[in-house]
Formats: structure tokens, sequence, C-alpha cells
């Protein structure tokens, strides 16, 4: 029977010679049809001794057809995608951290559509330095002498290390080596860049004192890590920048700061937990400032090294810096992000994230109310949804212990095994044209609102819902 199966499949020219795929090779091109053509037959073949004569209605011309069209749908689809972030976590690393201002992505698109200045200086006629973009915007804001940009803070601090501490011992206290996303450690990237590792003190105590004992002529730089993603609590006793500024100069030894996601401005003002000030970090002495630029900050991803003039000459003399250098659009993106910090008491209107963290939870209600009545609509009664309290949280390692007040949609079925149905609960969410991504938690599918803005197109999508 198989012989026959086999016999009865068009060829691939039977199939290209159809008048459905004339329509098909304008759209998408012969050689991508042909591509999918041949791909869905080979698919048949392979099916042909496990189906026998189940096998028969996709041997047909219009399956083939269908099947051909599904596939070239799910080809060209991008793989890089828009989301509804309804996990809770506002800075969600495998969800792309921050969302980008208007005026950001307007900056992207005018940069991206035509030529630039971007290393042209257009009052003297001749090359330009990139960083001239950002580096005035970064020194107004932060009070630091100079600034440089990379394309994200692991490289701003592996560049850094390099040039300040290469052949050199670096000294960083024992309860400040971290660990953050995708196992980059401290201890790690000092070894790549070259540099000795000197741990001073203990895990939840060090001194100032240990920092003095340990500093030898072999010693480069002092280092000083935010622990953004850890609290130690307890017994516990950490020496301030301004201390080990003291020290430093003492020494004349640079004194460097990893700040993980770093502040521009006081997020007290807006309800928010206190997170160290970029600006702070260089009023108390710290020489080098590293921090990023797609997390509180609410730009593009990138590495913003800010401190003294001649520190900054030497980092942006370092080989590496060009092969770390961020392109024109990450440019436009961050300089239009860095303009609106000059109006702070407008930031948390115009960055979205800044928007996102202080959303309140009456106006996070009002939106699961409306979600809350649509749903039900759509799914029926056989699933349970209600309205809950939770708390969210800000992410990629900023605040940790810190959350947020929020509302959310429980969603659990009202019989059956909890278990596999929450899990097709999940899927059928991720299912949706734009995927919705939320947690399962407490034996519920859990649908975080803070962070829902698009509510007519996440409404708009739901009569697709299939659960």
């Amino acid at each position: 029977m198989s012989k026959s199966l086999h016999a009865s499949v068009p060829s691939i020219d039977a199939i290209l010679r159809l008048d459905g795929m004339i329509v098909l090779i304008e759209q998408y091109g012969r050689t991508l049809v042909t591509d999918a053509v041949r791909t869905v037959i080979d698919n048949i073949r392979i099916k042909i001794p496990e189906l026998e004569e189940k096998i028969i209605p996709l041997i047909e011309e219009p399956a083939i057809v269908s099947a051909v069209i599904q596939f070239l749908k799910t080809e060209k689809k991008p793989s890089l995608r828009t989301v509804y972030n309804l996990t809770g976590t506002v800075l969600h690393t495998n969800l792309g951290r921050a969302v980008l201002a208007d005026e950001a992505i307007e900056a992207m698109v005018k940069v991206a559509s035509g030529f630039s200045n971007l290393e042209y200086d257009i009052e003297n006629g001749k090359r330009g330095d990139r960083d001239n973009h950002i580096d005035n915007l970064l020194c107004k804001l932060t009070g630091a002498e100079a600034a440089t940009v990379v394309n994200n803070n692991a490289a701003a601090v592996l560049l850094v290390l390099n040039t300040l501490g290469q052949r050199k011992e670096v000294l960083v206290s024992r309860g400040e080596l971290i660990e953050i996303g995708g196992a980059f450690r401290i201890p790690d990237i000092m070894s790549r860049a070259g540099c000795k590792l000197v741990e001073v003190g203990t895990t939840n105590r060090t001194h100032l004192s240990d920092f003095e004992s340990a500093i030898t002529t072999k010693t480069g730089c002092l280092m000083k890590v935010h622990t953004s993603n850890y609290v130690v609590q307890g017994f516990t006793k950490e020496v301030s920048t301004k201390e080990m500024s003291k020290v430093a100069r003492s020494h004349d030894l640079p004194l460097i700061e990893d700040l993980g996601s770093g502040s521009l401005i006081n997020l007290t003002r807006f309800g928010l937990p206190h997170e160290p000030l970029v600006e702070d970090a260089i009023k108390n002495g710290v020489d080098i400032v590293m921090f990023s630029g797609d997390k509180l900050l609410g730009g593009p991803q990138a590495g913003l090294i800010v401190g003294r003039k001649d520190l900054i000459a030497k980092i942006k003399k370092n080989p590496m810096k060009r092969a770390m250098r961020l392109d024109k659009v990450t440019i436009a993106a961050l300089s239009a992000t860095l303009h609106l910090y000059q109006d702070p008491d407008k930031a948390a209107e115009r960055i979205p994230t800044l928007k996102l963290l202080t959303r309140t939870a009456d106006e996070i209600r009002k939106i699961a109310q409306l979600i809350e009545k649509n749903l039900r609509a759509a799914l029926g009664d056989e699933i349970g949804i209600k309205q809950i309290e939770c708390l969210s949280q800000i992410g990629s390692g900023s605040l940790p212990v810190d959350r947020l007040p929020s509302v959310a949609l429980s969603i659990s079925p009202i019989k059956g095994k909890r278990g596999s149905q929450l899990k097709k609960y999940a899927e059928s969410f991720r299912a949706l044209p734009i995927p919705v991504i939320g947690r399962i938690q407490d034996d519920a599918f859990i649908l975080d609102m803070r962070c829902l803005d698009d509510v007519d197109g996440f409404l708009a999508q739901l009569s697709e819902l299939k659960i």
C-alpha cells in the first residue's frame, strides 16, 4: 500500500504549476515557494508508512496548497516579536527590559531612514567622534567630567577593568562578588580583563582597614559593586564610596564602581524605593562609574561609563572599545532618552519604564476590571477568573527585595487537574497573534496588569483565544 501511496504524491513541479501557486510566487518569490513545496512533500512522504490510508486527504492538491501557505506564513513570521508582558516583572530581561519612549523611537527611525553625522563634525567639516552625541548630556546629568558608551554594562565593566587593571590587582569586597543573569560573575570578568582579583574582608563584613592593608605596589584600582540583585542583612558592614575614595586617593589609585542599574533621578520622588544615583557616586569621589541604559534609565541596551576626564580618555583609547561601540540607531535612542531627563518632573510621564513603575494599584485595578469582563465572555463558565491583589517587581536585578502593589487576574479550572490545565492556559495565551506572557503561581495562571498599556489591542485578539 505504501508504494502506491508514494506514487500518488504529486511532484514538486506539478504543485508549482497550480493556479494557487502563481499568487504565492508573486508574493514570496519562486525560491522560497519551491522550498516550501519541497518541505511539505517531503513531510508527507515521511508520514506515509505511519499513517497509510489516513494520509490520502493530505495528498490532495488543495491540502498541499494549504500546507504550503501555512508553511510560508510561519517562515515569514519574524522570530523577534512584540509580546504582552503580564508577568509582573517590569524590567524583564527575557522580554526585552525597558520599553522605549516615543521620542527615542522617533529618533531611531529618523537616523535609520537616511544618512547621519554619526562620526562627522558638521561645524568643522571633518571626522567626528560618535561619543560626542552622548557625552555632554551624560556629564550634565551626572556631574562627571567626561563620558563614553559601549553596547552593555557587562562590556563597560570588562573595558574599564582591562584598561585600568590589566596585569594588576583589583581590590573588591568579598560581599560584592556578585553573579548576575547568564552566569556573569565579577571574578570571571576580572580574569577575562586580565586582572588579578583580591578579595577584601568577609562576605557580611568589610572594613576600611581591610582595603588599606590589602593595597600593595601591584594594586591597579579599587572596585565597588552595587549588589543590586540581592541583599545581605543582619550583622553586616560595608565601606562607603566616600571612605573608599579617601583611601584610593591617598595611594593615587582610581576607584571604580559598577552601579548595575544606575539611576539619574531620585526615584523616591515618584514613590519608588531608593536606588543609588550616578550623580551621588561622582560626588562621593568615585573616579569611574558604570551603569546600564536599558534598566531604570528606561533607554536602549547600552553600557554608560562616566567619570574623570583623564581616565575616560584612557578607556576610549583601549582597542577593545571599537568592538563594543554603539551603532547609530542605539545612539539616537539613548540621546533622546537622556534629553527627557533634563525635565525630571515630567520624566515619569514620558519614560515608559518610570510610568509603569509608578502606576498605582487603583489605576491597575481599573484595567483589570475591564479585562476580566471581556475574558469571562471569551472563556465561558468552565474556567474561573478572579481579581487578586499581588506584588509586582522591578526586575533585572533592581531593588530585589522591594515589591510594588499591583492587581492581577487569576485564571484556574473549575474542574479537572490544575497542573495540565494551567500549562494549557499559558500555551493558549502565548499562541495569540501578540503572545501574552503570564506566570503560573499558587495553582493558577496569573496575569499581572501593571505592564498592560495597549488595552484595546489586548481585547481585540481575545476572540482568537482557544482554550
